[in-house]
């Protein structure tokens, strides 16, 4: 097949896909190629070092990594300070209350530009890519790994308990404003 061949079909599918909308294909599956490779060389450095892979991870490390992975996918995709990681690829929208903002993907520019975009600033999305290196490091470093995951549990943890503060204040105040 020629190379305009090639482009003339991957066009078709591209329209037949989603024909009222602009879907980044290329850049999908130039994010999953991406995924696919740091995902090999973690195996292949996995190998290389001879470390042993768990037959079953431990309960408690699957919970301490889920709920490490949580809070770090927020962290890179929605904290306030983590922005300009997302700024080459969002746009600033508004804040979104507890530190965290909403951002638009930037749809100029290229389609691997546009899904790094909605990589980067969702959080269910790249909780894929989070847990992928936790789990790594869980293999290849497990003491710094479980560390890591402990402070970022921790702060998960606070982040609810903040909340849960914030929300018995607002029914304390609202209480007394409704004795006067």
């Amino acid at each position: 097949m020629t190379d305009s061949g090639l482009k003339q079909k991957v066009t078709r599918l591209r329209q037949a896909y989603a024909p009222h909308e602009h879907r980044p294909l290329g850049g999908y599956l130039a994010a999953m190629g991406t995924y696919a490779g740091v995902t090999a060389s973690i195996a292949a450095l996995v190998r290389a070092t001879g470390r042993p892979v768990p037959e079953r991870p431990a309960p408690g490390d699957v919970v301490l990594l889920a709920v490490a992975t949580h809070k770090l996918s927020r962290l890179l995709s929605k904290d306030a300070v983590t922005s300009p990681l997302r700024a080459p690829f969002t746009r600033y929208d508004r804040p979104s209350g507890s530190g965290e903002v909403m951002e638009q993907v930037r749809d100029q520019g290229s389609a691997t530009r546009h899904a790094i975009g909605e990589l980067l600033s969702c959080p269910f999305c790249l909780a894929v890519w989070v847990a992928t290196g936790l789990t790594g490091g869980l293999v290849l470093a497990p003491r710094l790994t479980r560390l890591v995951a402990t402070a970022l549990t921790a702060v998960a943890a606070s982040d609810f308990l903040q909340m849960g503060y914030a929300l018995a204040q607002q029914a304390a105040e609202g209480g007394r404003h409704a004795e006067k």
